[in-house]
């Protein structure tokens, strides 16, 4: 499987409707079952955001987002957000998205810090994080809700490592 990695367009918004339509899909996020498409189309057309989408073929499969700020003093960091369509877990394309993601952190928008939150019983997508470098940093302990009862979040997050380094 051939897979393609560019910036979002809003001729996106049909493909990633059809993700985000997925149960299995909007229960390991934030967002609520049955978005229309003009909620979903709302997520991504924001210029604050900087979105990438993956590509198989001709149709779009998963995104990431870096969520920018504006505060000033807030500028090196971005809240990350990531979907993957279900047909392609576990195919690579998660990890692909993450990667390209965080090589235009570190070298085109000049992001020190990298963060996220994720269900603590999604265990594919913290194992995904832990392999790209996010580190968890804690837990939220019954802070949201999904399925019927209140879960825990992890909060992950990835320092880039040339700012480490010269500390």
């Amino acid at each position: 499987m051939e897979i393609s990695i560019r910036h979002y367009e809003k001729s996106d918004n049909g493909d990633l409707f059809d993700i985000y339509r997925l149960p299995e899909v909007t229960e390991n996020t934030s967002q609520k079952p049955f978005l229309s498409s003009d909620t979903v189309g709302q997520l991504f057309d924001n210029p604050d955001n900087y979105t990438l989408v993956a590509e198989v073929g001709e149709k779009v499969v998963g995104h990431v987002t870096l969520f920018l700020t504006n505060k000033a003093r807030d500028r090196h960091v971005a809240f990350l957000a990531i979907a993957v369509h279900p047909s392609c877990h576990g195919k690579g394309v998660g990890r692909y998205l993450m990667k390209q993601a965080i090589e235009q952190a570190d070298n085109w928008l000049n992001l020190v810090r990298l963060e996220l939150e994720v269900h603590a019983d999604n265990e594919a997508a913290c194992a995904l994080y832990n392999k790209v470098g996010f580190e968890i940093e804690g837990i939220k302990r019954l802070s949201t809700f999904k399925a019927g009862k209140y879960i825990d979040m992890v909060l992950m997050s990835r320092i880039r490592p040339d700012f480490i380094a010269a500390e």
